[in-house]
């Protein structure tokens, strides 16, 4: 069997682009990725369907069982997924969701408070994007459905607040990972002592989209500035109807629980706690282990850069669904109302296990089609330096797009903006590297094939499709200020004017969104 590469053609970018365009426009999201997913075997195995099919079930199969032995990140991140369904839906059952609502509503009197609560909670729990989104969406969902706010609200307040907190915290999975980019990319080009850390802090107030997603994000918790299609689920939502009935229930919801009377507060934030607690403990522990086998001395940064982050959420979990366990059966809930709330709640997140698993699967496509290798050759060529910030934000946003992946896009088109500075500015390094980053998360911020879009859609027990297009107006709003950013950064190589033209722009998009708002 021999597998094409597509890294100097356009087509590499053709299942995606399908892929992408068919779940906008019939939203039947596995349809669509499983088409992509066809046309990407085919270009791969040169149309040859026999090839094609013994390729797909290897791919398949890959997800499961890889190089002979088990895949344990996809497998740790599955289970994660049902643990954390048959946690929240043994709340649900318990009655401490409903508990903790109607706590919220004796201290939290406004829906402004709920969703900036929300958002606090996005931004502190900042270890890892996937923990954000479903962790976050547990305890707030209660909260926000009390209030009626739309679950797609809800979803775009969870991937505001993860990926955009996450690349500018060195203390996540993130920021480990791009700070070990750094350090390679760094040694590569004989800049060994620059500290790596430093240049992480250094690079921070120059990556513009994450900044100001945060920034917009909370302006529009403060003044309802819902345009587009959030418009319509808000307003939707004010009736009682928190999502888009005709389409189902959506992935991660329990609604057809019964909720006991004697539920408490605690019984949500002691598993969460101990959820959050753990799960922290084996991040820290499992990086530390390899540090130690490496013979290198502990550091935070450095535990956070080699550890196991999908068996670290799965083994948090499994405590989190003990203590779960513990507390129903202290509360003398009936043995048959804990085992529906455990198979209703691993139920619920079979829909977003589906769609991961295809993503994954494309994404995997994508990989050895080179999708990323072909966007990153468009920066070649005679661009006049000035505009190489702005120009690498745009295509690392259309690789993210294309791709689904943040992390696989900084891998590729980091080094690529390092060597194009080199070449030209050493200086403007750093700024070209943050217009990677930042393209990167906006990219994965539109991308319906994105995990962290679907997980975020998940978290909020939203329809992925409604959360890929409420959010986009905000998306494109901040990406526009961000270029702006990057054009006056790269003809004046300063990064305050930078971001004081990010900061103008910002002001007249409050504006323009007011006026659609109040429209």
């Amino acid at each position: 069997m021999t597998i094409l590469s597509y890294a100097d053609s356009a087509l590499s970018l053709l299942p995606p682009v399908v892929a992408i365009l068919l779940a906008i426009l019939t939203r039947k999201v596995l349809l669509s990725l499983g088409i992509g997913i066809l046309i990407g075997t085919l270009l791969l195995n040169q149309w040859s369907i026999n090839d094609s099919a013994v390729y797909l079930a290897d791919k398949v199969s890959g997800l499961f069982w890889s190089d002979g032995a088990p895949n344990s990140w996809n497998l740790y991140i599955l289970g994660f997924l049902l643990l954390l369904g048959m946690i929240t839906a043994l709340i649900t059952v318990s009655g401490s969701a409903r508990a903790f609502a109607n706590w919220a509503k004796q201290h939290i009197r406004k829906r402004r408070d709920a969703k900036l609560l929300t958002m606090f909670l996005g931004c502190v729990v900042f270890i890892d994007d996937y923990f954000n989104s479903l962790v976050v969406g547990s305890i707030c969902k209660p909260l926000t459905d009390r209030y009626y706010i739309s679950r797609a609200k809800l979803a775009y307040l969870l991937d505001s607040t993860a990926a955009p907190v996450c690349v500018i915290s060195p203390v996540s999975s993130w920021g480990a990972y791009i700070i070990a980019l750094i350090g390679g990319i760094l040694a590569t080009h004989g800049m060994a002592s620059t500290g790596h850390l430093t240049a992480f802090v250094e690079m921070i107030p120059m990556n513009f989209y994450p900044l100001f997603a945060l920034l917009l994000l909370l302006f529009v918790a403060l003044f309802e500035l819902d345009v587009g299609p959030m418009r319509r689920h808000e307003l939707n939502a004010r009736k009682g109807q928190l999502y888009d009935d005709s389409k189902g229930v959506p992935p991660g919801a329990t609604a057809e629980l019964e909720e006991a009377d004697s539920g408490k507060v605690g019984g949500l934030f002691i598993p969460i706690s101990v959820l959050v607690i753990a799960t922290l403990y084996f991040m820290v522990r499992s990086g530390t282990d390899v540090l130690l086998s490496e013979g290198k001395a502990f550091s935070i940064i450095g535990a956070f850069e080699k550890t196991d982050v999908s068996a670290s959420l799965f083994f948090g979990a499994l405590l989190g669904l003990g203590t779960t366990l513990l507390l129903a059966l202290r509360q003398k809930l009936p043995l048959k109302d804990i085992a529906i709330g455990l198979f209703v709640g691993a139920k619920s997140m079979l829909p977003a296990i589906y769609i991961l698993m295809f993503a994954w699967t494309i994404s995997g496509i994508i990989g050895q089609l080179e999708t990323g290798k072909f966007m990153a050759s468009l920066a070649s060529g005679n661009i006049p330096f000035a505009l190489l910030p702005a120009v690498l934000f745009i295509l690392a946003g259309l690789t993210a797009f294309s791709t689904g992946t943040s992390w696989g896009t900084f891998g590729i088109m980091l080094p690529i903006a390092a060597d194009m500075a080199m070449g030209s500015h050493q200086g403007m390094m750093l700024p070209m590297m943050a217009a990677v980053l930042s393209g990167s998360v906006f990219g994965d911020h539109c991308s319906p094939i994105s995990d962290t879009t679907i997980l975020s859609s998940t978290g909020a027990s939203c329809h992925h499709i409604d959360h890929v297009t409420t959010q986009l107006p905000y998306a494109l709003l901040v990406a526009f200020i961000s270029l702006g950013g990057y054009l006056v950064m790269g003809y004046t190589e300063s990064v305050t004017l930078g971001l004081l033209c990010c900061l103008l722009l910002f002001v007249v998009g409050l504006f323009w969104l007011r006026r659609r708002a109040d429209s």
